[in-house]
């Protein structure tokens, strides 16, 4: 029976890759837990973002919809007093006082809700600002999650293969999705509008 002998610079190869390996494997060890983390605090902002972008939403859409009542409203005012003058143009001079009694009456209903639409269209697009501010930051943090997801499994196969090229290659979306994570957390002006819009 034979056996195959030992080759010392074999042992020796494998014996100086050991540690090399090890440090590998604890590097993105580290970075998997490190990224994980901030990818979790993240995940709470950006859901509190998306509650808000839901309730700026919503308010807007009410703003806009009373905005219509007040439309309406002021649309059948402005139609009575056509219709009051045009009647009091013909009507009798006895008539005339009352007349111009309900021709004050809708002129100061026909004001009344022009006044309230105003108010309601300014609400109603401050809202809106507001949303697009916080899709803004939404995006910011849909972009940190996508780059991390990315940075992580490319970490996984540095895992598997014990490639340090793989790791500095992961390091690449690491870099941008903490970039956009902490633009989105601290509310900097980073955003990638060409990519967002290839994306949407």
């Amino acid at each position: 029976m034979d056996v195959d002998p030992i080759d010392p610079l074999d042992v020796a190869a494998e014996t100086s890759r050991e540690p090399r390996a090890a440090s590998l494997s604890t590097r993105v060890a580290l970075t998997v837990a490190l990224l994980a983390t901030f990818l979790g605090v993240c995940k709470v902002k950006d859901d509190n973002i998306v509650q808000a972008m839901q309730q700026a939403q919503a308010a807007k859409l009410d703003d806009w919809n009373f905005y219509q009542a007040r439309n309406i409203r002021e649309e059948v005012a402005q139609a009575t007093l056509t219709e009051l003058r045009l009647a009091a143009a013909a009507a009798p001079a006895s008539m005339a006082s009352g007349y111009q009694e309900a021709i004050r009456k809708y002129e100061g209903i026909a004001r009344e809700q022009d006044a309230k639409k105003a108010v309601l269209q300014k609400q109603a697009e401050a809202e809106g600002a507001r949303y697009d501010d916080l899709n803004y930051r939404d995006d910011q943090f849909d972009l940190a999650d996508a780059l991390i997801a990315i940075a992580i499994s490319l970490l996984a196969v540095t895992a598997l293969t014990h490639k340090s090229w793989l790791y500095l290659m992961a390091l690449v979306p690491t870099v941008g999705g903490l970039a956009m994570g902490l633009a989105g957390l601290f509310g900097w002006h980073v955003h990638p509008d060409a990519l967002m819009r290839w994306l949407s």
